[in-house]
């Protein structure tokens, strides 16, 4: 990703690696020092610290 990447909630981003149930789309729940997302193929939530979010991420959707 490009350096200094504006992230807000709500924003659909794709990752790098695909969640076990095959989806590539996150959407973003929470920004801060934690990341909350939402996979939108199955709707698992889960928290990532803002350094391991910005490494996966590989771009904004919507």
């Amino acid at each position: 990703m490009s350096e200094k990447q504006v992230f807000s909630v709500g924003d659909v981003v794709k990752m790098k690696k695909a969640h076990p149930c095959g989806s590539f789309e996150w959407e973003i729940t929470r920004t801060g020092m934690d990341f909350g997302l939402k996979c939108k193929g199955c709707e698992h939530a889960v928290m990532l610290p803002r350094q391991k979010f910005e490494k996966a991420v590989k771009e904004i959707v919507k």
